[in-house]
């Protein structure tokens, strides 16, 4: 019998011109743990997790920041949009225009930049409720 193929889990690779900044960012400003890193001192290459969320973090040369290019959007699904959007304005980690917003396709959700322009939306479906 053959054995059924089944993908489970999706580690995203965001670009950072510094990881060890990029791991501050997103362990004491929203919450994650640190998973791994290729080198405690200097890392190049490391990963953050939090609950079943795993973000990896590669360091790319500062110039590549000097090209208007596209960065990564993540969506990653909650279940307290409200709580993770309440802990997350209380360690100031949003623009002035960030606001928890109910959309026309049905989620409630909130978006930002984190500080090397990767895109983090964090939502729930609203739709079945």
């Amino acid at each position: 019998m053959k054995e059924k193929i089944h993908l489970h889990q999706i580690h995203p690779v965001l670009p950072v011109w510094d990881v060890l900044d990029a791991l501050d960012f997103y362990v004491n400003r929203l919450g994650f743990r640190i998973a791994f890193a290729d080198d405690s001192k200097n890392p190049k290459y490391a990963g953050v997790i939090r609950d079943d969320v795993e973000i990896h973090l590669q360091w790319h040369d500062r110039k590549e920041w000097d090209f208007d290019i596209d960065r990564p959007m993540l969506r990653i699904v909650t279940q307290n949009i409200e709580g993770l959007y309440d802990e997350y304005a209380e360690k100031d980690v949003f623009h002035s225009h960030t606001l928890l917003r109910e959309t026309a396709w049905g989620t409630k959700e909130f978006a930002f930049y984190d500080p090397f322009k990767n895109g983090l939306t964090f939502y729930r479906d609203i739709s079945s409720i």
